[in-house]
């Protein structure tokens, strides 16, 4: 396999995974969002199945986001524990996406268990106005 130099340039896979200084301008994103949404926009006859196309496009840049995340703020190692899940989104993960930490996170009532079956798995029951106020929303 040939490796392949360009003005001077390494290859990208032997960039370092350390943060870049550099950022996207608010204009190239807003293009870029355009553009995948009128791509897809093109090629479906609902708006469900437009929000399907672009959850599933969001889904793939967010998993890999939070490759990248991971590697460069925790050399790999992925957390376990739920508060320490939530304090990577708050800090590291919103700094990547907005520039700063997030204010707070905002929680709601629910009931969290953990139970083992073929590993663990955590069960979230949510209460009752959560429910309501997410089927309102539905509703819209």
């Amino acid at each position: 396999m040939e490796v392949r130099f360009t003005r001077g340039k390494s290859a990208i896979l032997e960039r370092s995974l350390t943060r870049p200084k550099t950022e996207v301008s608010v204009s190239a994103f807003a293009l870029l969002f355009s553009e995948m949404v009128q791509y897809c926009q093109s090629r479906v006859y609902s708006v469900s199945e437009l929000q399907a196309r672009l959850a599933d496009m969001g889904q793939g840049v967010g998993a890999s986001l939070l490759d990248v995340l991971v590697m460069r703020e925790k050399n790999g190692k992925r957390e376990t524990k739920v508060l320490n899940i939530l304090l990577f989104i708050k800090v590291n993960v919103w700094k990547a996406l907005f520039g700063k930490e997030a204010d707070k996170l905002d929680g709601f009532p629910a009931k969290v268990t953990v139970h083992w079956h073929k590993g663990t798995t955590l069960m979230i029951k949510f209460d009752e106005a959560v429910i309501a106020r997410d089927k309102t929303l539905d509703g819209r």
